[in-house]
């Protein structure tokens, strides 16, 4: 079954996040998220300034297309419905006979999406959608699921850890960027083995953040 067949009408959702194939028509509010803390400024990122984000959604597409990555949109819910907070996808997707690896990546929030467990629940659903319906779908066992970021990156460094991804390495001299910067890359993986038990901390990290806000509310509702 290609990508395009799977995608072009599939969502991956729960209450306050919703995961969507990548469209042309998200670029503005793409740009406007991307505008939120600047962060083409972090040098060791690579998340495109807004001027350019029509050029990198036409690029993920085409690798879409060429049935590499499947882009996708984060849609963080507020009070004016689902609004396009980030981007990421999953890419570098091998498919065997008898098994499959993909990897997590291209990932990038606004700064206001950031520290606020959204990403806890973008990668449960990306996770449990990798290792459980993708491999029933293709018949063939998800081996691990990786991530990869620069070595530097000690801010996604964390939460790639946080998520209970293990390192397996850092691929030195791995990139060069087109600021001439050379890369290297510290890759993580989660692996089949390890899944139920991943599964189960990031439940436990949503219920946490759930019952911790609920809380506050509550305070804050009886202080007035």
């Amino acid at each position: 079954m290609s990508l395009e067949t799977t995608w072009n009408q599939h969502i991956l959702a729960d209450e306050h996040v919703r995961l969507e194939l990548t469209r042309p028509e998200h670029s503005a509010a793409l740009q406007t998220a991307c505008a939120d803390g600047e962060l083409w400024q972090l040098w060791y990122t690579g998340v495109p300034r807004p001027e350019h984000m029509d050029a990198e959604i036409e690029r993920r597409l085409g690798l879409y297309a060429a049935q590499s990555m499947v882009p996708l949109t984060i849609k963080q819910r507020t009070e004016n419905g689902f609004v396009p907070v980030g981007m990421t996808s999953f890419m570098n997707i091998v498919k065997a006979a008898d098994y499959q690896r993909v990897e997590i990546g291209s990932t990038w929030y606004a700064k206001s999406a950031q520290r606020t467990g959204l990403n806890t629940r973008v990668k449960l659903l990306m996770l449990q959608y990798a290792f459980e319906q993708w491999a029933e779908r293709d018949s063939a066992p998800m081996l691990a699921v990786e991530f990869r970021t620069h070595r530097l990156n000690q801010a996604s460094r964390r939460a790639i850890e946080r998520l209970g991804a293990q390192l397996d390495g850092i691929l030195r001299a791995h990139q060069i960027w087109p600021q001439g910067l050379v890369r290297d890359t510290a890759v993580y993986s989660i692996t089949a083995n390890e899944w139920p038990a991943v599964k189960r901390n990031l439940q436990f990290l949503i219920e946490r953040g759930a019952n911790k806000a609920a809380h506050a509310a509550h305070t804050a509702h009886t202080a007035k």
